[in-house]
């Protein structure tokens, strides 16, 4: 064990993807810091794999990065989770952060069942008890109904995941750096041969999106969800929806936003005929919200910077005669 790396440290799995360290490992890493200072401990940046580019990831906030280097170019869920596991069992850390990618929501629970740990996932909200000194877990519980804040006082390391965006991207520190520990990760054999990673082709990514116009129940029919389509994309955005209107079939699955669906944080999101139900909203973290709903009662204003009380379809033709079709 190394001096730079202590027992008792909040650590960060820093996922990859096609483009290098994917957002949401800086993301964390920024809270982590925050998150760190109320613990009293150290931020350490856990990658698999290779340990190139690892040292920018002082810039976002880790005090070191350790690095689990194993033979696989890609290591699958299987092979990082012995990894880890055998990093986690060596520095004993007394949290630990992933994101809730698709890769993420596999890895931790394998991850999680080798340590013998518990496991929140999907949080929307993180904090530290001032008395106890531990983990505060906030998720979206019982349908999305109500948050739980969970702790998990017995068992270490407290393991998270969080939801991709619900945190901002801290500006990168570039005057910060940071060692960079190398541990050869032991040999493990995955019953999951990977032959070919295909990317998802050609769809709108609207966790991208700066600008989102999301449809609801409340819309009003195909010709006013075709409006809203042509009214983001003049305002250099994507179409989103409610779970309902993807359940019916009106738009895919990859457009939905909510609990159940992405969680997004565009500078601007315009929700046409949305409720507002807390499902929904648990997936919304805009800076400015602008409802339009013809119910005046509509949990949606609550949220919203700006209300507007009418038709959807009235809405969205009075919008694009002021644009320009």
């Amino acid at each position: 064990m190394t001096d730079t790396i202590r027992p008792g440290g909040l650590w960060v799995y820093c996922e990859r993807g096609g483009g290098g360290v994917r957002p949401v490992a800086f993301e964390l890493l920024g809270q982590a810091a925050r998150l760190a200072k109320a613990m009293g401990c150290p931020v350490t940046a856990a990658l698999v794999g290779n340990p190139e580019g690892a040292e920018s990831l002082a810039r976002y906030g880790a005090d070191a990065v350790l690095c689990a280097a194993c033979d696989a170019d890609q290591p699958d869920e299987l092979v990082q989770a012995g990894a880890l596991a055998a990093l986690v069992e060596k520095y004993r850390p007394a949290a630990l952060l992933l994101g809730a990618t698709a890769f993420g929501r596999s890895l931790a629970p394998r991850l999680a069942a080798r340590l013998n740990t518990g496991l929140t996932a999907d949080c929307t909200g993180l904090d530290v008890d001032p008395e106890t000194g531990l983990l505060l877990q906030t998720r979206p519980a019982f349908g999305g109904n109500l948050m739980a804040t969970i702790v998990c006082p017995d068992r270490r390391p407290q393991m998270a995941t969080v939801r991709p965006k619900v945190f901002p991207v801290p500006a990168p520190d570039m005057t910060r750096s940071c060692p960079v520990i190398v541990e050869q990760s032991p040999a493990a054999e995955s019953a999951v041969e990977l032959i070919e990673r295909i990317a998802s082709g050609g769809g709108v990514n609207i966790g991208d999106a700066d600008v989102l116009v999301s449809v609801g129940q409340g819309i009003g029919g195909a010709e006013n969800i075709a409006l809203a389509e042509k009214l983001a994309k003049k305002l250099g955005g994507a179409l989103s929806a409610s779970r309902p209107l993807v359940d019916a079939g009106a738009l895919p699955y990859a457009r939905q936003v909510g609990q159940t669906g992405k969680t997004v944080s565009p500078r601007l999101y315009i929700a046409l005929g949305i409720s507002g139900a807390i499902q929904h909203m648990a997936g919304v973290a805009a800076q400015t919200i602008v409802a339009v709903n013809t119910d005046p009662d509509a949990p949606i204003f609550r949220y919203a910077q700006y209300a507007v009380r009418c038709d959807c379809g009235a809405f969205l033709r009075e919008m694009m005669e002021r644009i320009g079709n």
